[in-house]
């Protein structure tokens, strides 16, 4: 069995690559992270950091053309970061303004050709790190994931399939899980602002900062 892990240089995907790293061995996993327009430059440097770690293959793709109309608060050219929990910003809006049009199911297609074309002979994994907590985002639901997981295995004659081990957690669980494995968080980066230090106030920062309290553990990151 091979994996291939989105790999965003945040607390869920490189949680994703340790326990793949620790099932299945480096020599096994492939970590990728995409570029796509964002202004969050330093998260792709960290999968970088990640994958080094781990000592795994890690491939970088570009599809910001793909997304260049986007006005999304996370792309350069986009709307400014909105403060304060997903929850409270879902109060008053009926999108985040941190959703990227359709990412996932890009990157995942993507990565699903490139799972099929690295490793035709053998049964390979995609690997994303949704998890509970990413309820304000459409494309890390139930139900998406659901539907691409079917395109995917259909799509590749059975022989990749699109994994979550996250799916059933909170961000807390992420972290305890990950605690557990050794996982570097002190190499991932989660602040929406893209700036030299996290702001603290972002929809990213606060669900981070929250579940390395739960742990009762300080962000090694800070």
């Amino acid at each position: 069995m091979k994996a291939i892990v989105l790999s965003s240089g945040g607390v869920d995907s490189t949680t994703c690559l340790g326990m793949k790293v620790k099932e299945l061995g480096k020599d096994n996993v492939v970590s990728v992270s995409v570029f796509y327009g964002q202004k969050l430059k330093k998260e792709l440097e960290c999968s970088n950091k990640v994958a080094e770690h781990y000592g795994v293959k890690h491939i970088f793709f570009n599809l910001s053309e793909v997304l260049k109309y986007s006005d999304c608060s996370l792309m350069e050219t986009g709307q400014a970061v909105k403060q304060g929990s997903y929850v409270d910003q879902l109060k008053t809006d009926k999108e985040l303004t941190s959703y990227v049009p359709f990412r996932n199911g890009l990157m995942l297609s993507v990565v699903t050709s490139l799972a099929y074309s690295l490793f035709k002979d053998d049964e390979c994994q995609v690997v994303i790190g949704c998890h509970l907590s990413d309820f304000g985002y459409a494309d890390c639901t139930q139900e998406f994931v659901d539907s691409l997981a079917k395109a995917i295995h259909t799509g590749t004659y059975n022989k990749v399939t699109l994994v979550t081990p996250l799916m059933n957690m909170e961000k807390a669980d992420v972290v305890k899980e990950g605690l557990k494995i050794g996982v570097p968080y002190e190499y991932t980066w989660s602040c929406y602002e893209g700036k030299e230090k996290p702001c603290g106030k972002c929809g990213s920062c606060i669900d981070r900062q929250k579940a390395f309290e739960a742990n009762g553990v300080k962000d090694p990151a800070l």
